[in-house]
């Protein structure tokens, strides 16, 4: 689809949207950047046609038949890296990388340099993603000036400018006294606090989960409690202060265990997991061969845990207690990851990974594709108070669709990456599962080479 085009009828797909309940076969029509209907396949081509105005441009029409139609996926949680770390990923390089993924809307962290803790920054940031985004990009705003821990930001300041939440993520706010004044604040503001639980005296120099593989291969380990401790409490602040708080990447059972005692008691928490850690244990640190080194690439922040845990996450994910999934996605470049393990930084990247390893849990039972699909739109967008607007194929809502195909067969292949970051422990990994095109604000910002012969204009000439 070009930059032009203003319609485009969707033809035969399997659209499926949790937050509407819709199952079923049939045709989605967009125009101008909106979704105009939605249902089962009486949308005809002359109809279409009729909707043309004299001279109009740009309609085309996408076969669908054996795919499913969905609404664009929310990511609650990235790393663009710009401005500061553009060796790393650019806005430019990581939302295309995004929309390759599946993802239309993306948020991303505040660790920049300068880390996103004044309403300029922020500005930057949307001013720089207006210009060089392939999707929408939703910037969260530092917890503390400088993301130090000492200081509150202009938590006020920050909301006008348009973040939709803090955090100071790759840090904890240690100091329980200010990150309950940081909640008193976000709750007048109406705006989530997104934590990153980390108790640094019990995780420093930890390297991998602590565990039988960090005692077996003598490296120091990062304990589940240093998760937990945390995540204890702010559940108990958030309480307190009756504030919105958001887990982070949780990854230990014990967690999952307190944010459901916590929502249950009424403690307005919502939690997200990543890609990687329902999917890979500790072991993954050891490489996909017994002769080889250890595997930098599975090095990540909070660590690859046990299969104890991700049956846990899983389960959570089933209940509710769990509410999204967010990739965490960390790129670095090369010289960041080859070196050694004490050495080498914390992160993968993972947008153009996401769907493909989590559809592993679908074909084999673990989840069901419509609680996948809901864990990446509409949930995501309640999360941050975008429900109705974003996550949805309800008529009259933005255009953010993806056109999955859930048995499609492809091998990763990092050189092939959009993100800069190459650094991906599912290297040569096969997946049953693709992204096949992403369609963000009513623009085709991605379509799979395979599909291209499906996306015709309305009198049938190929794509242009």
């Amino acid at each position: 689809m070009n930059k032009e085009a203003i319609f485009l009828l969707i033809h035969g797909g399997h659209i499926i949207d949790p937050s509407q309940g819709i199952d079923q076969i049939g045709d989605l029509l967009i125009a101008e950047g909106k979704i105009v209907q939605v249902g089962d396949t009486a949308i005809q081509s002359s109809s279409f046609s009729a909707m043309l105005r004299p001279n109009e441009i740009g309609a085309q029409h996408l076969d669908a038949r054996g795919l499913v139609v969905c609404p664009g996926f929310i990511d609650l949680h990235c790393h663009l890296r710009e401005p500061g770390f553009e060796d790393k990923e650019t806005i430019a390089t990581g939302t295309k990388a995004a929309a390759i993924g599946g993802f239309t809307t993306v948020c991303c962290m505040a660790n920049t340099n300068p880390p996103l803790d004044t309403p300029a920054a922020v500005d930057w940031v949307k001013q720089k993603a207006s210009r060089d985004g392939s999707v929408a990009v939703l910037p969260i705003g530092c917890v503390t000036k400088g993301r130090k821990g000492e200081e509150l930001t202009d938590m006020a300041g920050l909301a006008t400018s348009g973040v939709l939440a803090f955090s100071d993520d790759g840090d904890p706010v240690t100091n329980s006294r200010l990150m309950r004044r940081a909640m008193e604040y976000s709750r007048d503001l109406g705006l989530p606090i997104i934590d990153h639980c980390e108790d640094k005296t019990l995780s420093e120099n930890g390297i991998i989960n602590e565990g039988r593989i960090s005692a077996k291969l003598g490296l120091k380990g990062i304990p589940a409690a240093a998760e937990e401790v945390i995540v204890a409490r702010d559940l108990i602040l958030a309480k307190q202060t009756r504030a919105r708080l958001h887990i982070s990447h949780a990854s230990t059972k014990g967690s999952v265990e307190l944010i459901r005692r916590a929502k249950e008691e009424g403690i307005s928490v919502t939690a997200e997991v990543t890609p990687h850690h329902l999917t890979l244990t500790e072991e993954r640190i050891m490489g996909k061969a017994s002769n080889e080194p250890f595997d930098t690439n599975a090095k990540v922040n909070p660590p690859l845990r046990t299969e104890e845990d991700i049956r846990a996450l899983i389960k959570g994910l089933k209940d509710g207690v769990i509410d999204a999934i967010a990739t965490d996605h960390a790129p670095h470049t090369l010289a960041d990851k080859i070196c050694g393990l004490e050495l080498a930084a914390f992160g993968i990247s993972v947008f153009e990974t996401a769907f493909g390893c989590l559809m592993g849990l679908v074909h084999e039972g673990k989840i069901g594709l419509t609680m996948l699909i809901s864990k990446l739109t509409c949930e995501p967008a309640k999360v941050i108070g975008r429900n109705g607007e974003l996550g949805t194929l309800k008529a009259g809502a933005p255009a953010n669709i993806t056109i999955l195909d859930p048995d499609r067969e492809w091998i990763v292949d990092s050189r092939n990456f959009a993100s800069k970051g190459k650094n991906t422990p599912y290297d040569g990994y096969k997946f049953k599962g693709k992204v096949m095109a992403t369609i963000a604000n009513g623009r085709m910002v991605y379509i799979d080479d395979s599909l291209l012969s499906n996306t015709l204009s309305l009198e049938g000439r190929g794509r242009r």
